[in-house]
């Protein structure tokens, strides 16, 4: 059942750091993949930073959201520094 929650809450986060960082999602796969990622970047990065988002669901997507957008955003300079063909 935990494994159906981290898919649902990466689904969330990859589709709100779409829309934040270009206005859109990358369909249901993509936001998955993105916000699945996104969530491993954000616990790394939030454990680093001693920052806490809080406990539960509403946390859990603050930290994937936030991931989701670094990589997003690190996915971005990669294109623009030669590697087309990601299209985000």
């Amino acid at each position: 059942m935990e494994f159906v929650w981290f898919i649902l809450i990466g689904l969330v986060a990859g589709a709100l750091a779409g829309m934040i960082m270009n206005g859109g999602g990358y369909g249901i796969v993509g936001d998955i993949v993105v916000g699945v990622l996104g969530a491993l970047i954000g616990g790394y990065l939030f454990q680093q930073l001693g920052v806490s988002a809080g406990g539960g669901l509403p946390g859990a997507i603050i930290v994937a959201t936030v991931g989701a957008i670094v990589l997003i955003a690190i996915l971005r300079l990669i294109n623009r520094a030669g590697g087309r063909g990601l299209g985000l």
